[in-house]
């Protein structure tokens, strides 16, 4: 039986993990979505997303420049949304 709490445990800590990244790359979703479609940028919740999302997209942006502003959002908020989802589950990996 010690040995199926053990798992248990580990268990919670990789999907504690997993979620964090989840929550991490849904930022940037959103963030990618309201400035695909021209949200109100003096808006409250606007300001609280892009106060969350750039610093969650690292290096990320400006990385790629395709000459289409939505585009340039679109890969480079977008690759930094598959980096959070690949980084904690490699890591939720290892822990479990």
């Amino acid at each position: 039986m010690p040995y199926a709490y053990q798992t248990t445990y580990r268990g919670t800590g990789a999907r504690i993990i997993s979620g964090i990244g989840a929550l991490f790359a849904l930022i940037e979703a959103i963030y990618i979505l309201m400035l695909v479609f021209d949200a109100d940028q003096t808006n409250r919740f606007f300001t609280l997303i892009k106060g969350w999302a750039e610093p969650l997209a690292l290096f990320f942006p400006g990385l790629f420049n395709t000459g289409n502003a939505d585009l340039d959002i679109i890969v480079n908020y977008g690759l930094a949304a598959i980096f959070w989802l690949v980084v904690t589950g490699i890591i939720a990996r290892i822990v479990s």
